[in-house]
């Protein structure tokens, strides 16, 4: 049985509830006979144009409030790439024709994003229902001692709560949007590597868990020990939001402290560990810290129950840094020094520093995702670092994002 085509444009045309599609400029390039219907405008009069030039608030009206709740919205779904569902609110609309004069609206809309092939947001589909004569009639038909008077009242108090609960749920949106923005401040100064910009050869990359924050536990560090030798880290703190930023922020300090006055990625590991141990919020964290010395052109590495750094060749060949693997910080903290191993490099080599985010999938084995790395790493040899960080990114599925928090270290030595 052949399936028949569909004509989708005749289909959106037909659609009984109004719609209206949006680009990212929150420009109307589309719109059904049913929107037009509920605004009685012409497709003349809004494709084309920005949204709020044809919809601007009621001047008449001083509590009228929305295109701030309705660009709010789409904002968010820019934002989130998810759809937000709006509750019913006043919006009057100008009538066609009649300049200054507004009619009267109550809408129900529903904002929902359209993603492109790149994973971004590329259109915006507005959908409403109009819920002006539902709403205006209500309030008239409302009898006291009528035998549905009680059941008319009860919706009445509904919609008067639902709106309370509209205002409510904007207040906690924009109190969520203030701790985000004091978040992503606070971690962007804690993330700052000041000697990270005059390393052309060196690209990093942090993505934080889709459904947090956007603050989590992850890091990176670089920093110059001389003019020949300089060290690449990265981190992990058990959880997310702003306590494990916070302990991300103390752990990677002091290691960044302790690398600078013993040189040694060992010892600098044992004075982490010690000092992790110390407080709760630091036991079960990992690092993996590397010291190149481009003189001599080798790496000198140690990992504290983190995943092993990738070391690739040319040729694709990669080989797996882990000769010098101890438990996790502060779990035990009197163990003699922490192994640390050294490996040569020629130049043309890239090394990769990682954190469990990028190749971890849930009710999968990790080495699969260590291979699924090693793999893309032996695609990927010729690219340059930021390149390269890009397509790992790209090649796992992670580029916007996964269930765990990323920091990523490519260094092409």
């Amino acid at each position: 049985m052949t399936t028949p085509r569909i004509d989708y444009r005749a289909l959106f045309t037909a659609t009984p509830s109004p719609y209206l599609v949006l680009d990212t400029d929150l420009v109307m390039v589309e719109v059904n006979e049913a929107y037009l219907r509920a605004t009685g405008r012409t497709r003349e009069e809004l494709i084309g144009r920005y949204l709020f030039d044809v919809h601007p608030d009621n001047p008449a009206d001083p509590d009228a409030d929305g295109v701030r709740k309705l660009q709010a919205s789409l904002q968010r779904v820019m934002r989130s790439k998810e759809p937000d569902t709006m509750a019913v609110q006043k919006y009057d609309i100008p009538l066609s024709g009649r300049p200054g004069v507004f009619q009267e609206k109550w809408w129900s809309p529903i904002n929902t994003p359209v993603i492109g092939d790149d994973g971004e947001v590329q259109w915006i589909i507005h959908r409403v229902e109009d819920m002006t004569d539902f709403l205006l009639t209500r309030s008239l038909r409302l009898k006291p001692g009528g035998p549905s008077g009680e059941h008319k009242a009860m919706e009445a108090e509904l919609f008067a709560r639902l709106q309370e609960l509209q205002q409510l749920n904007e207040e906690l949106r924009e109190a969520h949007d203030r701790e985000r923005r004091i978040a992503l401040t606070l971690q962007k100064a804690m993330l700052h590597s000041p000697d990270l910009p005059g390393h052309r050869e060196i690209a990093v990359r942090y993505l934080p868990a889709t459904r947090s924050l956007n603050v989590c536990g992850d890091w990176y560090d670089v920093v110059d020990l001389s003019d020949e030798r300089f060290t690449v880290a990265v981190g992990d703190v058990v959880g997310h939001g702003l306590e494990a930023a916070a302990v991300m922020g103390m752990l990677r300090s002091t290691l960044s402290a302790a690398v600078r006055a013993t040189d040694e990625p060992g010892r600098a590991m044992d004075v982490l560990s010690l000092y992790a141990s110390t407080f709760e919020g630091a036991m079960a964290a990992t690092a993996a810290k590397a010291v190149i010395d481009t003189r001599r052109r080798h790496i000198t590495y140690t990992c504290a129950g983190h995943l092993p750094p990738l070391l690739a060749r040319p040729d694709g060949t990669v080989m797996w840094l882990d000769q010098a693997t101890d438990p996790p910080l502060g779990v035990l903290p009197d163990l003699p020094q922490r192994p640390e191993a050294t490996t040569p490099y020629t130049p043309g080599d890239t090394l990769v520093l990682y954190t469990d985010g990028l190749i971890e999938r849930r009710g999968e084995d990790i080495d699969a995702g260590l291979h699924r790395l090693a793999d893309a790493l032996t695609l990927h040899t010729s690219l340059g670092p930021d390149q390269l960080a890009d397509a790992l990114l790209n090649r796992l599925g992670v580029a916007d994002g996964g269930q765990d928090d990323i920091a990523l270290i490519i260094v092409s030595l």
